[in-house]
């Protein structure tokens, strides 16, 4: 419970003489409010972490182990990944965690909000650079066709490679600064 939540529940309980006092709405909504502002705050920071390791997974292990196939390999395998990858639990977390972080700002507290307005602000950035880049890139990558029928593996490769890689590390610092928003967020509801 935060600051301002806690002195409500101070003052309800006070200004009441009687034992309803402990059941008065006053009470109740406080107590309430206090924890849904918690666990929406919970759920959006665990999301947030979820997309976050998804990121840094590719920066740093699966991109990086591709860079070491050959050009029919790396296209077959990145063409196999974008397909697998549209699921609804990756769907869930790449469009939740803005909606949630969204929601920690709404509901956050005074010395909270700042925080979780930022937090909201990089996951939103996170979706931008995939729309406006990595999204592209993977439907190009996918247009090339089947790996059988591209001429040019080697060209197809390396127009989708580096740059995706850039802007994936993009995604892996918004997503991690948005995890590390909400986490501040956190410890300022205390």
């Amino acid at each position: 419970m935060d600051r301002l939540a806690s002195r409500r529940l101070t003052r309800a309980m006070t200004t009441h003489t009687s034992a309803d006092a402990l059941t008065s709405e006053t009470v109740l909504s406080t107590a309430a409010a206090s924890g849904a502002r918690g666990s929406v705050l919970l759920v959006a920071a665990v999301v947030a972490g979820l997309q976050a390791g998804t990121y840094f997974t590719w920066s740093t292990g699966v991109m990086p182990g591709l860079a070491r196939v050959d050009d029919r390999t790396f296209v077959a395998a990145v063409q196999q990944m974008n397909i697998a990858i549209v699921n609804p639990v990756f769907i869930a977390t790449f469009l939740g965690a803005p909606i949630l972080a969204g929601a920690a700002a709404v509901l956050a507290g005074p010395q909270a909000r700042p925080w979780a307005i930022a937090a909201t602000v990089l996951a939103v950035g996170t979706l931008a650079i995939s729309f406006a880049g990595n999204i592209p890139l993977n439907n190009a990558l996918d247009a090339a066709g089947p790996v059988d029928r591209i001429r040019d593996l080697a060209a197809v490769r390396a127009d989708f490679e580096t740059l995706w890689v850039r802007l994936n590390i993009g995604r892996c610092l918004t997503s991690a600064g948005a995890l590390a928003c909400l986490a501040m967020a956190a410890l300022r509801t205390r």
